[in-house]
Protein backbone atom coordinates (compact mmCIF):
# COMPACT_ATOMS: atom_id res chain seq x y z
CA UNK A 1 0.00 0.00 0.00
CA UNK A 2 1.29 3.13 -0.37
CA UNK A 3 0.09 7.24 0.90
CA UNK A 4 -1.40 7.83 -2.88
CA UNK A 5 -3.78 5.01 -2.27
CA UNK A 6 -5.13 5.69 1.57
CA UNK A 7 -8.78 6.04 1.67
CA UNK A 8 -10.81 7.02 4.86
CA UNK A 9 -12.96 4.35 6.44
CA UNK A 10 -15.86 4.21 5.07
CA UNK A 11 -19.07 6.58 6.18
CA UNK A 12 -16.51 8.39 8.48
CA UNK A 13 -16.49 11.46 6.16
CA UNK A 14 -19.82 13.50 5.60
CA UNK A 15 -20.85 15.88 3.21
CA UNK A 16 -20.84 19.70 3.77
CA UNK A 17 -24.28 21.15 4.10
CA UNK A 18 -24.59 23.45 1.27
CA UNK A 19 -26.48 27.01 2.39
CA UNK A 20 -28.26 29.16 -0.16
CA UNK A 21 -28.79 26.98 -2.82
CA UNK A 22 -32.47 27.45 -3.63
CA UNK A 23 -35.42 25.83 -2.06
CA UNK A 24 -35.79 22.31 -3.47
CA UNK A 25 -31.80 21.71 -1.73
CA UNK A 26 -33.53 22.23 2.09
CA UNK A 27 -31.26 24.78 2.76
CA UNK A 28 -32.55 27.86 0.68
CA UNK A 29 -34.40 30.87 1.28
CA UNK A 30 -33.06 31.18 5.24
CA UNK A 31 -30.27 29.18 4.77
CA UNK A 32 -31.09 27.24 7.90
CA UNK A 33 -31.27 31.06 10.09
CA UNK A 34 -34.87 31.50 10.67
CA UNK A 35 -36.65 34.74 9.81
CA UNK A 36 -34.88 38.09 10.86
CA UNK A 37 -34.04 38.98 14.23
CA UNK A 38 -29.94 39.43 15.80
CA UNK A 39 -29.32 35.75 14.92
CA UNK A 40 -29.79 35.98 11.25
CA UNK A 41 -28.00 38.50 10.35
CA UNK A 42 -23.59 38.04 9.50
CA UNK A 43 -21.46 38.85 12.13
CA UNK A 44 -23.69 37.78 14.59
CA UNK A 45 -21.70 36.81 17.79
CA UNK A 46 -22.81 36.65 21.59
CA UNK A 47 -20.78 38.38 24.23
CA UNK A 48 -18.78 34.65 25.85
CA UNK A 49 -20.31 35.30 29.55
CA UNK A 50 -23.66 36.01 28.27
CA UNK A 51 -26.89 33.95 30.32
CA UNK A 52 -29.52 33.89 28.40
CA UNK A 53 -30.74 37.21 29.71
CA UNK A 54 -30.88 36.45 32.76
CA UNK A 55 -28.83 38.42 35.55
CA UNK A 56 -24.88 37.16 35.40
CA UNK A 57 -23.20 35.44 37.71
CA UNK A 58 -20.48 38.16 37.76
CA UNK A 59 -23.26 40.75 38.52
CA UNK A 60 -25.26 38.43 41.33
CA UNK A 61 -22.31 37.86 43.60
CA UNK A 62 -21.59 40.13 46.56
CA UNK A 63 -18.49 42.65 46.22
CA UNK A 64 -15.63 42.52 49.07
CA UNK A 65 -12.53 43.83 50.34
CA UNK A 66 -10.99 47.44 48.79
CA UNK A 67 -9.87 47.73 45.34
CA UNK A 68 -7.02 50.64 45.73
CA UNK A 69 -3.46 49.95 45.12
CA UNK A 70 -1.34 48.72 47.63
CA UNK A 71 1.92 51.00 48.96
CA UNK A 72 4.96 48.17 47.09
CA UNK A 73 7.46 47.07 49.35
CA UNK A 74 10.66 44.92 48.17
CA UNK A 75 11.69 43.31 51.01
CA UNK A 76 16.29 42.70 51.55
CA UNK A 77 17.82 40.45 53.67
CA UNK A 78 21.47 41.18 54.62
CA UNK A 79 22.74 38.04 53.80
CA UNK A 80 22.05 39.21 50.65
CA UNK A 81 23.75 42.86 51.08
CA UNK A 82 26.51 40.75 52.71
CA UNK A 83 27.09 39.11 49.06
CA UNK A 84 26.74 41.91 47.02
CA UNK A 85 28.37 44.78 48.55
CA UNK A 86 32.07 45.38 49.92
CA UNK A 87 33.00 46.36 53.44
CA UNK A 88 32.79 50.34 54.30
CA UNK A 89 30.10 51.01 51.15
CA UNK A 90 27.02 53.50 51.32
CA UNK A 91 24.01 51.17 49.86
CA UNK A 92 21.62 53.95 48.59
CA UNK A 93 18.04 52.73 47.01
CA UNK A 94 19.75 53.76 43.48
CA UNK A 95 22.66 51.07 44.28
CA UNK A 96 20.57 48.72 45.05
CA UNK A 97 18.68 49.22 41.84
CA UNK A 98 22.49 49.27 40.37
CA UNK A 99 23.01 45.65 41.35
CA UNK A 100 19.35 44.58 40.18
CA UNK A 101 18.30 43.71 43.66
CA UNK A 102 15.32 46.22 43.13
CA UNK A 103 13.56 47.24 40.40
CA UNK A 104 11.24 49.92 39.29
CA UNK A 105 10.35 52.31 42.30
CA UNK A 106 9.43 50.53 45.46
CA UNK A 107 10.36 51.24 49.21
CA UNK A 108 12.67 49.15 50.52
CA UNK A 109 12.68 46.81 53.54
CA UNK A 110 15.72 45.58 55.46
CA UNK A 111 15.18 42.41 57.23
CA UNK A 112 17.47 40.69 59.26
CA UNK A 113 18.18 37.20 58.07
CA UNK A 114 21.44 35.94 57.65
CA UNK A 115 25.50 37.28 59.00
CA UNK A 116 26.56 40.67 58.47
CA UNK A 117 30.50 41.07 59.02
CA UNK A 118 31.22 44.16 56.83
CA UNK A 119 30.02 47.75 58.28
CA UNK A 120 27.30 49.17 55.74
CA UNK A 121 25.78 52.83 56.04
CA UNK A 122 22.36 51.60 54.71
CA UNK A 123 19.49 54.25 53.71
CA UNK A 124 16.15 52.37 53.81
CA UNK A 125 12.61 53.23 53.76
CA UNK A 126 11.87 50.53 56.68
CA UNK A 127 14.36 48.43 58.97
CA UNK A 128 13.46 45.26 61.40
CA UNK A 129 14.52 45.40 64.76
CA UNK A 130 16.42 42.06 64.53
CA UNK A 131 18.33 44.32 60.92
CA UNK A 132 19.15 46.98 62.52
CA UNK A 133 20.35 45.66 65.80
CA UNK A 134 22.91 43.41 63.70
CA UNK A 135 23.80 46.38 61.15
CA UNK A 136 24.84 48.45 64.40
CA UNK A 137 26.48 45.52 65.83
CA UNK A 138 28.76 45.40 62.82
CA UNK A 139 29.66 48.99 63.35
CA UNK A 140 27.36 50.31 60.22
CA UNK A 141 24.37 52.59 60.74
CA UNK A 142 21.03 52.23 59.34
CA UNK A 143 19.34 55.28 58.19
CA UNK A 144 15.76 55.94 57.63
CA UNK A 145 14.18 57.66 54.34
CA UNK A 146 11.70 59.79 55.15
CA UNK A 147 9.05 60.47 52.03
Amino acid sequence: MKLHQLKPPEGSRHKKKRLGRGDASGHGGTSTRGHKGHKARSGYRLPFNFEGGQMPLVRRLPKRGFNHPKEKIKIINLSQLEKKFEDGEVITPEKLKEKKLVKGKKKIKILGEGKITKKFEIHAHFFSKKAKEKIEKAGGKAILIEE
